[in-house]
Protein backbone atom coordinates (compact mmCIF):
# COMPACT_ATOMS: atom_id res chain seq x y z
CA UNK A 1 0.00 0.00 0.00
CA UNK A 2 1.52 3.37 -0.99
CA UNK A 3 2.23 5.93 1.70
CA UNK A 4 -0.34 8.66 2.17
CA UNK A 5 0.72 12.00 0.68
CA UNK A 6 0.38 14.41 3.58
CA UNK A 7 -0.70 17.99 2.98
CA UNK A 8 1.19 20.85 4.63
CA UNK A 9 0.21 24.47 5.23
CA UNK A 10 1.38 25.48 1.74
CA UNK A 11 -0.87 22.87 0.14
CA UNK A 12 -3.84 24.12 2.16
CA UNK A 13 -3.04 27.71 1.20
CA UNK A 14 -3.11 26.68 -2.47
CA UNK A 15 -6.51 25.05 -1.82
CA UNK A 16 -7.78 28.33 -0.37
CA UNK A 17 -6.61 29.97 -3.59
CA UNK A 18 -9.34 27.98 -5.34
CA UNK A 19 -11.89 29.94 -3.33
CA UNK A 20 -10.16 33.17 -4.32
CA UNK A 21 -10.70 32.12 -7.93
CA UNK A 22 -14.38 31.41 -7.19
CA UNK A 23 -14.77 34.81 -5.53
CA UNK A 24 -13.09 36.44 -8.52
CA UNK A 25 -15.43 34.67 -10.93
CA UNK A 26 -18.44 35.75 -8.85
CA UNK A 27 -17.28 39.36 -8.92
CA UNK A 28 -16.58 39.16 -12.65
CA UNK A 29 -20.10 37.86 -13.36
CA UNK A 30 -21.62 40.22 -10.73
CA UNK A 31 -23.35 37.34 -8.95
CA UNK A 32 -23.09 38.89 -5.50
CA UNK A 33 -21.82 35.67 -3.94
CA UNK A 34 -18.45 37.03 -2.78
CA UNK A 35 -19.43 37.51 0.89
CA UNK A 36 -21.26 34.17 1.05
CA UNK A 37 -18.24 32.38 -0.43
CA UNK A 38 -15.89 34.06 2.03
CA UNK A 39 -18.10 33.26 5.02
CA UNK A 40 -18.60 29.67 3.90
CA UNK A 41 -14.86 29.27 3.46
CA UNK A 42 -14.13 30.63 6.92
CA UNK A 43 -16.74 28.40 8.54
CA UNK A 44 -15.52 25.35 6.64
CA UNK A 45 -11.93 25.85 7.77
CA UNK A 46 -12.85 26.63 11.38
CA UNK A 47 -15.39 23.84 11.77
CA UNK A 48 -13.17 21.18 10.20
CA UNK A 49 -10.15 22.18 12.28
CA UNK A 50 -12.24 21.98 15.44
CA UNK A 51 -13.63 18.63 14.28
CA UNK A 52 -10.11 17.34 13.67
CA UNK A 53 -8.96 18.19 17.19
CA UNK A 54 -12.15 16.80 18.75
CA UNK A 55 -11.92 13.51 16.85
CA UNK A 56 -8.20 13.17 17.64
CA UNK A 57 -9.08 13.55 21.33
CA UNK A 58 -11.97 11.07 21.19
CA UNK A 59 -9.93 8.51 19.25
CA UNK A 60 -7.11 8.87 21.76
CA UNK A 61 -9.20 8.33 24.91
CA UNK A 62 -11.48 5.73 23.23
CA UNK A 63 -14.18 6.21 25.86
CA UNK A 64 -17.81 5.19 25.36
CA UNK A 65 -19.21 8.32 27.05
CA UNK A 66 -17.09 10.60 24.87
CA UNK A 67 -18.36 8.80 21.77
CA UNK A 68 -21.99 8.99 22.89
CA UNK A 69 -21.51 12.65 23.80
CA UNK A 70 -20.24 13.70 20.37
CA UNK A 71 -22.95 11.64 18.67
CA UNK A 72 -25.64 13.34 20.77
CA UNK A 73 -24.32 16.76 19.82
CA UNK A 74 -24.24 15.80 16.13
CA UNK A 75 -27.78 14.42 16.34
CA UNK A 76 -29.14 17.53 18.05
CA UNK A 77 -27.59 19.89 15.49
CA UNK A 78 -28.94 17.69 12.70
CA UNK A 79 -32.46 17.75 14.18
CA UNK A 80 -32.42 21.53 14.63
CA UNK A 81 -31.38 22.11 11.01
CA UNK A 82 -34.06 19.72 9.73
CA UNK A 83 -36.71 21.34 11.96
CA UNK A 84 -35.83 24.80 10.63
CA UNK A 85 -36.31 23.60 7.06
CA UNK A 86 -39.70 22.07 7.85
CA UNK A 87 -41.32 24.67 10.13
CA UNK A 88 -40.60 26.42 13.40
CA UNK A 89 -44.29 27.15 14.00
CA UNK A 90 -45.57 23.60 14.36
CA UNK A 91 -45.30 22.43 18.00
CA UNK A 92 -43.11 19.46 18.90
CA UNK A 93 -41.44 19.24 15.49
CA UNK A 94 -37.95 19.33 17.02
CA UNK A 95 -38.44 16.34 19.36
CA UNK A 96 -40.28 14.54 16.56
CA UNK A 97 -37.41 14.97 14.10
CA UNK A 98 -34.80 14.26 16.81
CA UNK A 99 -36.52 11.03 17.76
CA UNK A 100 -37.06 9.89 14.17
CA UNK A 101 -33.44 10.43 13.15
CA UNK A 102 -32.21 8.88 16.42
CA UNK A 103 -34.27 5.71 15.99
CA UNK A 104 -33.39 5.22 12.32
CA UNK A 105 -29.68 5.94 12.84
CA UNK A 106 -29.38 3.82 16.00
CA UNK A 107 -31.14 0.78 14.53
CA UNK A 108 -29.13 0.92 11.31
CA UNK A 109 -25.84 1.39 13.17
CA UNK A 110 -26.54 -1.44 15.59
CA UNK A 111 -27.38 -3.82 12.73
CA UNK A 112 -24.25 -2.86 10.81
CA UNK A 113 -21.94 -2.90 13.82
CA UNK A 114 -23.03 -6.21 15.29
CA UNK A 115 -23.72 -8.19 12.11
CA UNK A 116 -21.43 -6.75 9.41
CA UNK A 117 -18.39 -4.84 10.68
CA UNK A 118 -18.19 -6.49 14.12
CA UNK A 119 -15.47 -4.32 15.72
CA UNK A 120 -13.83 -5.34 18.99
CA UNK A 121 -15.95 -2.73 20.81
CA UNK A 122 -19.36 -1.68 19.60
CA UNK A 123 -18.49 1.98 20.25
CA UNK A 124 -15.19 1.89 18.32
CA UNK A 125 -14.84 5.61 17.39
CA UNK A 126 -13.12 5.09 14.03
CA UNK A 127 -16.18 3.18 12.80
CA UNK A 128 -19.23 4.45 14.62
CA UNK A 129 -18.54 8.21 14.37
CA UNK A 130 -17.94 8.37 10.58
CA UNK A 131 -20.84 6.02 9.86
CA UNK A 132 -23.15 7.94 12.19
CA UNK A 133 -22.09 11.20 10.56
CA UNK A 134 -23.02 9.89 7.12
CA UNK A 135 -26.40 8.64 8.33
CA UNK A 136 -27.17 11.83 10.25
CA UNK A 137 -26.35 14.06 7.28
CA UNK A 138 -28.52 12.03 4.94
CA UNK A 139 -31.26 11.66 7.54
CA UNK A 140 -31.34 15.42 8.01
CA UNK A 141 -31.91 16.00 4.30
CA UNK A 142 -34.51 13.24 4.04
CA UNK A 143 -36.44 14.48 7.07
CA UNK A 144 -36.34 18.07 5.83
CA UNK A 145 -37.54 17.22 2.32
CA UNK A 146 -40.29 14.84 3.45
CA UNK A 147 -41.45 17.11 6.26
CA UNK A 148 -41.48 20.30 4.21
CA UNK A 149 -43.23 18.55 1.31
CA UNK A 150 -45.95 17.14 3.56
CA UNK A 151 -46.50 20.40 5.47
CA UNK A 152 -46.77 22.32 2.19
CA UNK A 153 -49.28 19.84 0.78
CA UNK A 154 -51.48 19.94 3.90
CA UNK A 155 -51.45 23.74 3.89
CA UNK A 156 -52.17 23.86 0.16
CA UNK A 157 -55.06 21.37 0.04
CA UNK A 158 -56.99 21.68 3.34
CA UNK A 159 -60.40 21.55 1.64
CA UNK A 160 -59.61 18.26 -0.08
CA UNK A 161 -58.37 16.77 3.18
CA UNK A 162 -61.45 17.93 5.08
CA UNK A 163 -63.65 16.41 2.38
CA UNK A 164 -62.00 13.03 2.95
CA UNK A 165 -62.50 13.42 6.70
CA UNK A 166 -66.19 14.29 6.26
CA UNK A 167 -66.65 11.12 4.24
CA UNK A 168 -65.32 9.02 7.11
CA UNK A 169 -61.61 8.80 6.32
CA UNK A 170 -59.12 8.77 9.16
CA UNK A 171 -56.42 11.48 9.27
CA UNK A 172 -53.85 8.98 8.02
CA UNK A 173 -56.11 8.02 5.11
CA UNK A 174 -56.91 11.65 4.29
CA UNK A 175 -53.27 12.59 3.81
CA UNK A 176 -52.04 9.19 2.61
CA UNK A 177 -51.37 10.39 -0.95
CA UNK A 178 -49.46 13.49 0.20
CA UNK A 179 -47.47 11.44 2.71
CA UNK A 180 -46.42 8.91 0.08
CA UNK A 181 -45.40 11.70 -2.30
CA UNK A 182 -43.34 13.31 0.47
CA UNK A 183 -41.52 10.06 1.26
CA UNK A 184 -40.82 9.39 -2.42
CA UNK A 185 -39.47 12.91 -2.92
CA UNK A 186 -37.13 12.51 0.06
CA UNK A 187 -35.78 9.17 -1.16
CA UNK A 188 -35.41 10.13 -4.82
CA UNK A 189 -31.91 11.70 -4.52
CA UNK A 190 -30.57 8.59 -2.75
CA UNK A 191 -32.21 6.26 -5.27
CA UNK A 192 -30.76 8.27 -8.16
CA UNK A 193 -27.33 8.11 -6.53
CA UNK A 194 -27.63 4.34 -6.16
CA UNK A 195 -28.60 4.00 -9.81
CA UNK A 196 -25.56 5.92 -11.04
CA UNK A 197 -22.97 5.18 -8.37
CA UNK A 198 -19.75 3.82 -9.82
CA UNK A 199 -20.83 4.62 -13.38
CA UNK A 200 -20.98 8.41 -13.36
CA UNK A 201 -19.65 9.39 -9.94
CA UNK A 202 -17.19 8.12 -7.33
CA UNK A 203 -18.72 8.73 -3.89
CA UNK A 204 -16.97 11.02 -1.43
CA UNK A 205 -16.39 8.21 1.08
CA UNK A 206 -14.78 5.98 -1.54
CA UNK A 207 -12.68 8.85 -2.86
CA UNK A 208 -11.45 9.59 0.66
CA UNK A 209 -10.46 5.99 1.24
CA UNK A 210 -8.67 5.80 -2.11
CA UNK A 211 -6.72 8.97 -1.29
CA UNK A 212 -5.82 7.42 2.08
CA UNK A 213 -4.28 4.42 0.33
CA UNK A 214 -7.05 1.83 0.81
CA UNK A 215 -7.37 -0.64 -2.06
CA UNK A 216 -10.20 0.00 -4.49
CA UNK A 217 -12.08 -3.22 -3.67
CA UNK A 218 -11.95 -2.52 0.06
CA UNK A 219 -13.18 1.03 -0.53
CA UNK A 220 -16.14 -0.03 -2.67
CA UNK A 221 -17.04 -2.80 -0.21
CA UNK A 222 -17.54 -0.21 2.51
CA UNK A 223 -19.40 2.03 0.05
CA UNK A 224 -21.87 -0.75 -0.68
CA UNK A 225 -22.57 -1.16 3.03
CA UNK A 226 -22.93 2.60 3.49
CA UNK A 227 -25.36 3.07 0.60
CA UNK A 228 -27.61 0.31 1.91
CA UNK A 229 -27.42 1.80 5.41
CA UNK A 230 -28.38 5.23 4.07
CA UNK A 231 -31.41 4.10 2.07
CA UNK A 232 -32.83 2.09 4.99
CA UNK A 233 -32.18 4.85 7.54
CA UNK A 234 -33.65 7.52 5.24
CA UNK A 235 -36.77 5.46 4.58
CA UNK A 236 -37.32 4.82 8.28
CA UNK A 237 -36.70 8.49 9.10
CA UNK A 238 -39.22 9.76 6.55
CA UNK A 239 -41.84 7.24 7.65
CA UNK A 240 -41.52 8.32 11.28
CA UNK A 241 -41.38 12.06 10.52
CA UNK A 242 -44.41 12.07 8.23
CA UNK A 243 -46.42 9.89 10.61
CA UNK A 244 -45.57 12.19 13.49
CA UNK A 245 -46.44 15.32 11.52
CA UNK A 246 -49.84 13.88 10.74
CA UNK A 247 -50.62 13.81 14.46
CA UNK A 248 -49.59 17.46 14.80
CA UNK A 249 -52.12 18.59 12.18
CA UNK A 250 -55.17 16.79 13.60
CA UNK A 251 -56.86 17.09 17.01
CA UNK A 252 -58.46 14.33 19.07
CA UNK A 253 -61.73 14.79 17.17
CA UNK A 254 -59.85 13.96 13.94
CA UNK A 255 -60.31 17.51 12.64
CA UNK A 256 -57.67 19.36 10.65
CA UNK A 257 -55.98 22.04 12.74
CA UNK A 258 -54.88 25.09 10.76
Amino acid sequence: MPDLIKLDIVDLALAVALIAIAIGLSAWEKLGLELNLALATGRTILQLIVLGYVLDFIFAINNVWAVLGILTIMLTITAIVARNRISQKIPLVLPLVWGAIFVSTALTLLYTNFLIIQPDRWYEPRYIIPLAGILLGNGMNAAAVAGERLVSAINQFPTEIETHLSLGATPQQAISLYRKDAIRAALLPTLNQMMLIGMVTIPTFTSGQLLAGVTALEAVSYEIVIMFMVIVANLLTTILVTKGLCRQFFNDAMQLVR
